[in-house]
């Protein structure tokens, strides 16, 4: 099995990510990587250093993915605020990636796996927690600024709130826990973030 002629590295680095999100980092072995991306050891250690680099550059690209998605989801583009977070926190406990279910998240499977033990994963991980803590931030804000939110929510708290809820979401996605018991946790943390403009009560 050697290095094919028309080598592609990103599409070796899209590859290992799928693999490293399907397995995990620990249960991912080099022959593994190798078999995945049809390369040899040795030519994978030339290419990539170590398993452990090549785990870097796939958590870097699925955070590059990743965040413009949240990103996008979180914009709300003229729509209710509420509509939006529930929309993205329901896409992101019902979409199969490749009709293949209860992956989770890559950047919440590896901090649950791997914890702060390693400095290089854990920035990056934080990096990416930071992304969606902003983009929950700014949605927010513009509810609050519309008067869809009350003017006396507190946004750090909302936001620690929703990010906490996401976190375990995804978990219980990967857990494979029914998909409407997860929309009830969903409407019920965006119901705390207090009444609608039309429903003072």
């Amino acid at each position: 099995m050697g290095r094919p002629r028309q080598f592609d590295e990103r599409e070796a680095v899209v590859k290992a990510t799928d693999l490293f999100w399907r397995r995990g980092y620990s249960a991912t072995s080099v022959r593994d990587l190798g078999d995945e991306l049809e390369l040899t050891p040795s030519s994978l250690y030339r290419t990539f250093k170590d398993k452990h680099t090549l785990f870097l550059r796939a958590l870097d690209h699925y955070r590059a993915t990743e965040s413009a998605q949240a990103e996008q989801w979180l914009s709300a583009d003229g729509r209710p605020v509420r509509d939006v977070l529930r929309d993205w926190m329901l896409w992101l406990v019902t979409c199969p990636v490749g009709g293949e279910p209860g992956r989770g998240c890559l950047v919440v499977n590896t901090a649950t796996e791997l914890g702060t033990a390693d400095d290089q994963v854990s920035r990056r991980t934080e990096a990416a927690f930071d992304v969606t803590r902003r983009a929950l931030r700014s949605l927010l804000l513009e509810g609050r600024a519309s008067g869809e939110l009350p003017a006396g929510l507190d946004i750090d708290a909302a936001v620690e709130l929703l990010f906490t809820t996401v976190l375990g979401l995804r978990v219980r996605e990967r857990a494979g826990h029914d998909a409407a018991r997860l929309a009830t946790a969903i409407d019920a943390a965006i119901r705390v973030l207090g009444p609608t403009a039309a429903d003072p009560s």
